[in-house]
């Protein structure tokens, strides 16, 4: 009985072994609230890149550009107080704020089922435990009896040993005893 408990726990342990994302497998499917269609995904990927050395070089060198061909007159098509720029700098940020609010979103929606996904995972563990301690505790109380039955074996035996002894003493002095019928 106990080696089929110890196999059944072999096998859980095997199976779940191989599959490490087990829990969160179940919410693969979910969609974020925003939809997993090209403009949510695009958009997510396009709010990731906004926070990138690359983005900020890029930006940089970009805007700068922008202030140099106009300070050196090289085109004038936005003078000095760079109005063109700073309304294509609105424009960018009237975008980016819900491109990143978006992606925010996204990812707290993907955290709260993970954490769920993490929370079942630990719960699991937690029964598989108790049910290791119980297996424990069981095979403890089979231990226990099994250790108590060789203590009372080894005092029948004792006891029969005694005994043996004491009825061989006997016959032995019986054998000794000269015959009286002679």
């Amino acid at each position: 009985m106990i080696d089929a408990d110890c196999k059944v726990t072999k096998l859980t342990t095997a199976k779940a072994d191989d599959d490490y994302y087990r829990f969160h497998s179940p919410h693969a499917h979910l969609n974020s609230v925003f939809g997993n269609d090209w403009f949510a995904i695009k958009a997510e990927n396009f709010a990731r890149f906004f926070g990138t050395p690359t983005f900020l070089i890029v930006q940089t060198m970009i805007v700068g550009g922008w202030m140099g061909v106009n300070l050196l007159g090289l085109a004038k098509f936005d003078a000095y107080p760079f109005i063109l720029l700073n309304l294509a700098f609105s424009l960018q940020a009237a975008y980016a704020a819900p491109l990143i609010l978006l992606a925010q979103t996204r990812q707290a929606d993907r955290d709260k089922v993970h954490s769920d996904a993490d929370a079942r995972h630990r719960e699991d563990l937690a029964k598989a435990s108790e049910q290791r301690q119980a297996l424990a505790a069981k095979q403890t109380e089979q231990l226990v009896a099994l250790l108590e039955q060789n203590t009372q074996l080894t005092v029948l035996t004792q006891k029969m040993s005694e005994r043996i002894e004491a009825l061989t003493l006997e016959l032995h002095g019986m054998l000794k005893q000269p015959s009286r019928s002679a």
